[in-house]
C-alpha cells in the first residue's frame, strides 16, 4: 500500500511534511482535506480521532506530527536527501532548530492569524505588537546563528530547513523580515528557490484568499 498524506496545500505544517516527500521523489497519495473532501476527513478521523493534520499513513499505520513524520520518512523511506545527521551529537542542533522554527517563528506568527479569525469584538488590540516584537527577537537570533551557513545547520538540507521554509514564508507575511536581518532574508530566499519548497508555494497559490490578514502580492 502506497504512502498517504492527509493535509491541505495552504497549511504550513502540511508543507513541512510535503517538502521531504518532494525532496526524495517519494511516491505517495495526497489526501486533500476540506469541505469538499468529506470522505478524506472521515478517513483521517478513523486513523487519528484528533483530526489535526498532517498525518502520514503507511500501510494503514498513522504517523502524526510533522517532525515525527519527517523522522519516520528518514528511517523507513530514506532517499538521497537525509534529514537527520547519522551522528547523534550533530542531530541535536537539527532538532533544536526544528523546534525553534515551529515554536518561536510559526507558533508566534499563528497568534496573529488566529486573532484575525475572531469576530472583531473579540480581537486582542495588542496582539500584533506582541507578535512583531517576538518575531524581531527571533529574527535577530537567527540572523546571528545562521550567518555563514547555506542551510540551517550548514551545507546539508535537513529537518530544520523543512520547518524553516513554511515558518519564514508565512511569518514574513505577518511581520516582514527587515533589511537589518540580511542573513534571515537571504536564507528565506534560498528556501523559496528550492524546488521542493517552490512546489509547495505554487500549489498553495489558489488558496491565498484564505489568509485572514490578507496575503501580500509577492512570493
Amino acid at each position: 500500500m502506497a504512502l498517504e498524506l492527509y493535509g491541505h496545500p495552504f497549511s504550513s505544517y502540511t508543507w513541512k511534511a510535503l517538502i521531504p516527500l518532494y525532496e526524495n521523489a517519494t511516491p505517495f497519495t495526497f489526501r486533500m482535506l476540506g469541505p469538499d473532501q468529506r470522505d478524506n476527513g472521515r478517513a483521517l478521523k478513523a486513523v487519528w480521532p484528533i483530526g489535526k493534520f498532517p498525518v502520514l499513513v503507511d500501510a494503514g499505520v498513522p504517523v502524526v506530527e510533522s517532525s515525527t513524520i519527517i523522522e519516520y520518512l528518514d528511517v523507513h523511506h530514506a532517499g538521497p536527501v537525509r534529514f537527520l545527521p547519522a551522528d547523534a551529537v550533530a542531530s541535536i542542533e537539527v532538532r533544536m532548530l526544528d523546534r525553534i522554527f515551529d515554536n518561536h517563528v510559526m507558533g508566534v506568527m499563528q497568534r496573529a492569524v488566529i486573532d484575525a479569525m475572531l469576530p472583531l469584538e473579540r480581537r486582542d488590540p495588542h496582539v500584533m505588537t506582541a507578535v512583531s516584537t517576538a518575531l524581531d527577537t527571533i529574527y535577530a537570533w537567527l540572523d546571528e546563528r545562521l550567518a555563514g551557513r547555506a542551510w540551517a545547520v550548514g551545507e546539508a538540507f535537513t529537518l530544520a530547513d523543512c520547518a524553516a521554509a513554511p515558518a519564514l514564508f508565512y511569518a514574513d507575511w505577518v511581520h516582514p523580515i527587515e533589511p537589518r536581518f540580511p542573513t534571515v532574508r537571504a536564507y528565506r530566499e534560498r528556501l523559496l528557490a528550492r524546488a521542493s519548497v517552490k512546489r509547495c508555494v505554487d500549489d498553495a497559490r489558489p488558496y491565498r484568499a484564505l489568509f485572514p490578514l490578507g496575503a501580500p502580492d509577492r512570493d
